[in-house]
């Protein structure tokens, strides 16, 4: 029986790495990359998926964003509510660590309709939508998210947006 080996050079060379299998490739990827990881020590997903190597695509990236939803129940709150409050009315709880996966902009654009604007924001009630109605300089019907990750949060609202919320 004949072995391929795969190597692929990541990163720096001493990061470089021949594999015996696609399975140790796959962790050893896995392990190693920013599109698997969080905080540099948590994996993003609990399935520890393999992510494609044609990834950057968006269709790629948006099909494995959704893969990391399964099991979770998206739900747009209602204006002023947090993701405690949404979750807890359809008798369910907010899951935090999937509040990573929903603060994307194609993401967003799946459940809600951003009126053609997506923007970088601060605030712990993301991600969000400004509602219709709010002052202009909010930027009434644009969707929010934040890049500052460790502001993600169940608890989080605002009086002017509607929470996107990973309910479980």
């Amino acid at each position: 029986m004949k072995h391929s080996i795969i190597k692929m050079k990541i990163a720096k060379p001493a990061t470089a790495g021949t594999y015996a299998n696609v399975f140790d490739f796959c962790a050893g990827r896995c392990r190693h990359n920013s599109e698997s990881v969080v905080h540099e020590n948590a994996y993003i997903s609990d399935f520890h998926h393999c992510f494609s190597t044609t990834s950057k695509s968006s269709g790629a990236n948006s099909t494995m964003l959704e893969a990391r939803l399964n099991g979770i129940d998206v739900v747009v709150g209602r204006q002023g509510e947090s993701c405690d409050s949404v979750c807890k009315s359809n008798g369910q709880s907010c899951v935090p660590n999937k509040l990573l996966v929903l603060n994307q902009c194609d993401i967003m654009q799946k459940y809600m309709r951003c009126k053609g604007a997506c923007l970088s924001s601060m605030g712990s009630d993301q991600p969000a939508e400004v509602v219709d109605n709010a002052p202009k300089h909010l930027n009434p019907g644009a969707c929010l998210y934040t890049r500052t990750q460790s502001m993600l949060s169940c608890d989080g609202s605002h009086q002017h947006t509607r929470r996107l919320c990973p309910c479980a």
